[in-house]
């Protein structure tokens, strides 16, 4: 998986001046998903690590910060939801609530299944999006 610690990926943040990013590594959490017949039992929920960042100019206004509990609660809540197929809805899900952040100005989201496969070290869904124009 990649190494979020690093902004691997994000070209424009490494030659962006003053900026910052926030980010959460590694958060796991269990929940049935996926489109194969064994990902389908409720009993056997499937494991996922979630890495999230979050970027924006830098100092914010004001002294203020981006709380990415607001992020990491949603993950949370992920538990014992229903089913759902795709890791892209969920990445999806989360790119919104770091937009619900309005100093967040470009996010990337990682969602991975470690243990999905025995030959590979996980399988997931990556997103990069900047903030919609208005």
């Amino acid at each position: 998986m990649t190494d979020i610690g690093s902004g691997a990926g994000v070209a424009d943040w490494r030659t962006a001046p003053d900026q910052v990013r926030v980010f959460l590594k590694d958060v796991v959490v269990d929940l049935s998903v996926g489109l194969h017949p064994w990902e389908r039992h409720p009993e056997r929920p499937t494991r996922l690590v979630i890495n999230v960042e979050m970027f924006a100019d830098w100092p914010l206004p004001d002294g203020g910060f981006i709380n990415y509990d607001h992020v990491r609660n949603r993950i949370l809540g992920w538990a014992g939801r229903p089913h759902v197929e795709l890791l892209e809805a969920l990445a999806e899900e989360l790119v919104s609530a770091c937009f619900e952040l309005p100093q967040v100005q470009a996010c990337r989201v990682q969602v991975a299944k470690p243990q999905v496969f025995n030959e590979a070290a996980g399988a997931g869904v990556e997103l990069f999006r900047r903030r919609p124009q208005s």
